[in-house]
């Protein structure tokens, strides 16, 4: 009998070791690569880093292409020149977060609170940022060429200077955005909010794709439907 027990008990004793084991490896290797993520010029490209604790972390020009950080909190965090290209921050917290110069090209940020956050000089080629909360965020200088911009609540921005050419801003919030030597050629701004928004002019805005159902101050329609009565019908596509 007790030749039985030990045969049957052998074996899960000796699974659970393992599993132990293995248990272990995994949650050093989680805590490791964790200290990793609140280090500068890390290389935490691909890494899974979905709704981790980043808060005020310093990843000032960390490789984090690929990387996975939907839901993560990066409230304040230090991102300057990181390199995220296809990185996935869908509904992260990246509110008064640091990202001049950072690479975020094709980066999916859809749903994610960038409120207060500098984006100044930041790479965001054909990135998602549909439904983002970009209030008060300094987006000067940026590169938005061909970004989704669609539903994004960008009231009060900071846009100088920046590159919307090519951009999809159907139904966004720009009011009170700063629009100063904005480059909107062929951007979509059909049903977009541009009421009281700052330095905008009827040149820049004549370069758009279209101003359909788009909600303008009276004087700046008036030219509009002066100069460049089309960019107020309907478009075919």
């Amino acid at each position: 009998m007790r030749k039985y027990l030990l045969h049957i008990c052998f074996p899960v004793l000796f699974a659970l070791i393992i599993s132990f084991v293995f248990a272990f490896q995994v949650s050093a290797f989680d805590k490791t690569d964790f200290e990793k993520a609140k280090d500068s010029n890390a290389d935490l490209s691909n890494a899974d880093l979905s709704g981790a604790d980043l808060y005020e972390a310093n990843l000032s020009g960390a490789d984090l292409s690929g990387a996975d950080l939907i839901g993560a909190d990066l409230i304040g965090a230090n991102l300057s020149d990181a390199y995220l290209f296809s990185a996935d921050l869908y509904g992260a917290d990246l509110r008064e977060a640091n990202l001049s110069g950072a690479k975020l090209i094709y980066a999916n940020l859809s749903g994610a609170k960038l409120t207060y956050a500098n984006l100044s000089g930041a790479d965001l080629v054909g990135a998602n940022l549909s439904g983002t909360d970009l209030v008060g965020a300094n987006l000067s200088g940026a590169e938005l060429y061909e970004a989704d911009l669609v539903g994004a609540d960008l009231s009060g921005a900071d846009l100088v200077g920046a590159n919307l050419s090519g951009a999809n801003l159907r139904g966004a919030y720009l009011h009170e955005a700063d629009l100063r030597d904005v480059d909107l050629s062929g951007t979509d701004l059909r049903g977009a909010n541009l009421t009281q928004v700052k330095y905008l002019s009827i040149n820049e805005l004549s370069e758009a794709k279209t101003l359909y159902e788009a909600k303008l101050d009276s004087e700046l329609k008036k030219q509009v439907k002066d100069k460049y009565p089309h960019l107020l019908k309907k478009p075919e596509y």
